[in-house]
C-alpha cells in the first residue's frame, strides 16, 4: 500500500494553484485544503465587521475576534469545494475585489497566520492532503514530502484572473486586475511574517505556456515518483 504524503503547491496569485491543487486532490483520493480561502474568510469577516475600511486595518479589533474565527470546507455532489466561515457559505463572497484588494494586508498580521497555520496543520496531521498558498512549503509543513512552487508572468495571470472576474459579473479591467496582483506579489514576498519564498526543495513549474492537461500530467508524474507509485 502506497504511503500517504503532503503535498504543499505554493506560489503567485493567479497561477492555477488552487486549480491544479483541487484536481490533483480529487484523482488521487486526497483532501485538499484551500488555505488562501482561509485568508480569504478572514479578509471578508473583517470586512463586514467594519474592522477594515479604505485600506486600513484595526488590528486589535480582528484580534480579539480571531479564536472565534474557524473555516471549514465541504465538498459538493459534482465535486466543488465549499468555504464555510463560522457554519456560513462565503464561496462567492471571498472571490470578490473588495476582498482580493486587502487579503495580503490580513494575511501579513502575525496572529492571523499563526490561527490559520495551527488550523491548517490540524488539518493534515494524518497526512493525505493537498495545501495550496503562499508558505505551505517553508512553514506551514516544511516537512511535506513533495513541495511545488508555481509561477507565470504577471500579464499571463492578470489575463486569467480578469476573466474569472468577468465571468462573474464583476467590471473590471485588465489594468485594475495586473496592478492588484502585482501590489499583492509586492506584500506577500516583502511581509515580515511567512513571505512568499520558494523552498530550497521545491520543485519550480513556470505554467506561462503551458495547457491544464500539461500541467495535470507533470503534477500527476511529481506525484507517482514521490509517493513510489511509478
Amino acid at each position: 500500500m502506497a504511503k500517504k504524503i503532503v503535498i504543499a503547491i505554493d506560489g503567485h496569485s493567479s497561477c492555477g494553484k488552487s486549480t491544479m491543487a483541487k484536481e490533483l486532490a480529487q484523482s488521487i483520493g486526497y483532501t485538499y485544503i484551500d488555505t488562501g480561502a482561509m485568508y480569504r474568510a478572514v479578509t471578508l469577516y473583517g470586512l463586514e465587521k467594519g474592522y477594515i475600511k479604505d485600506g486600513e486595518i484595526c488590528e486589535e479589533a480582528l484580534r480579539k475576534d480571531i479564536s472565534s474565527i474557524h473555516i471549514t470546507f465541504e465538498r459538493t455532489a459534482e465535486g466543488n469545494l465549499i468555504t464555510f466561515l463560522n457554519g456560513k457559505n462565503v464561496e462567492n463572497k471571498i472571490r470578490t475585489m473588495e476582498v482580493s484588494d486587502n487579503v495580503s494586508l490580513v494575511s501579513k498580521l502575525k496572529f492571523v497566520r499563526e490561527a490559520m497555520v495551527a488550523q491548517q496543520q490540524e488539518m493534515g496531521r494524518k497526512k493525505g492532503v493537498v495545501l495550496d498558498g503562499r508558505d505551505i512549503g517553508s512553514v506551514v509543513f516544511p516537512d511535506a514530502e513533495l513541495k511545488v512552487f508555481i509561477t507565470a508572468t504577471p500579464e499571463v495571470r492578470a489575463e486569467r484572473r480578469m476573466k474569472e472576474l468577468l465571468a462573474k459579473g464583476e467590471n473590471v479591467t485588465f489594468d485594475q486586475v495586473l496592478k492588484n496582483l502585482q501590489e499583492r506579489d509586492r506584500i506577500d514576498s516583502t511581509r515580515k511574517e511567512s513571505p512568499l519564498v520558494m523552498a530550497p526543495d521545491a520543485l519550480l513549474l513556470d505554467n506561462s505556456g503551458l495547457s491544464k492537461e500539461e500541467q495535470r500530467c507533470w503534477l500527476l508524474n511529481e506525484f507517482y515518483k514521490t509517493a513510489g507509485l511509478e
